[in-house]
């Protein structure tokens, strides 16, 4: 993880959270963020299209097959302890959302500064390569989240019935305004909570990245304390890389299980 010539510590973290964008305002668009979404949900649905090309129900499965096999089975014994009806659907939407997750996270591993290096060979200054550390990304995601929780809410309910939900719970139709104002907060907190919190997670530890790889500042010279600073690097770097992957899962876990938990209440009658 080395440090640009010239550059401050300031300019250095500046430069590594800015993203390549296009546009103004409103209309800005992160292609950095776009791209690595799009490339990492290709190249996760490849694997388990190919997965399923390869599985033989006549044969035990080995290797790559058996791994996505793995997965499967746990991720549906975890739908099947939330989501009573069935699940078909909802496994696959959980395989769906946890591998991908996965994948995006495991982007924060890679050295810091290895993206931009390489980005910059195609004439691009500045590239994030994680895509959850961009709050855009992670409410975009949120955001179909909660377009689906109405879809099954609707059809499990109805039109009028989830209206009448809407009017009546939890205080009672006399109390409609009410009963509106914390309904709408209910729903609009369930996608800016799930958004903000994987988000948040990956945007720290992608900046504590940063903040290891500033000892390179220190390596300036083949002096004793240059030397302490880059094995505090080394150090640092794969000890919290370590723990990382554990908070790598445990996101996208998060971000698997909320969603089928919220479709399985919105599914409910009051």
């Amino acid at each position: 993880m080395a440090v640009e010539h010239g550059e401050s510590p300031t300019e250095y973290i500046a430069h590594h959270l800015t993203h390549l964008k296009v546009g103004s305002g409103f209309w800005t668009w992160h292609i950095d963020t776009l791209f690595m979404s799009a490339l990492l949900a290709f190249a996760v649905s490849f694997i388990l299209w190919f997965s399923a090309r390869r599985a033989n129900s006549n044969a035990a499965p080995t290797g790559l097959v058996a791994f996505v096999e793995f997965i499967y089975d746990w991720v549906d014994r975890q739908v099947a302890d939330i989501y009573p009806g069935d699940r078909r659907f909802m496994t696959a939407l959980a395989l769906t959302l946890f591998s991908w997750v996965v994948a995006m996270n495991t982007m924060d591993l890679l050295p810091v500064d290895l993206p931009g290096h390489f980005a910059s060979v195609f004439g691009a200054k500045f590239w994030r390569v994680l895509p959850t550390a961009d709050l855009n990304g992670t409410i975009a995601e949120a955001i179909v989240v909660l377009a689906m929780v109405l879809i099954f809410s609707v059809r499990a309910k109805g039109i009028g019935g989830y209206l009448h939900e809407w009017a009546a719970a939890p205080f009672g139709i006399w109390l409609l305004p009410f009963n509106i104002i914390l309904n709408l907060i209910e729903l609009l907190a369930k996608p800016v909570s799930l958004g903000m919190r994987l988000y948040g997670n990956m945007y720290a530890g992608e900046l504590l990245f940063i903040l290891i790889a500033l000892l390179g500042f220190a390596v300036t010279g083949l002096t004793f304390w240059s030397g302490v600073a880059f094995l505090a690097q080394i150090v640092f770097g794969a000890g919290w890389a370590i723990f990382h992957i554990l908070i790598v899962l445990l996101q996208a876990y998060i971000f698997m299980v909320l969603p089928i938990v919220y479709i399985s209440m919105a599914e409910e009658h009051h």
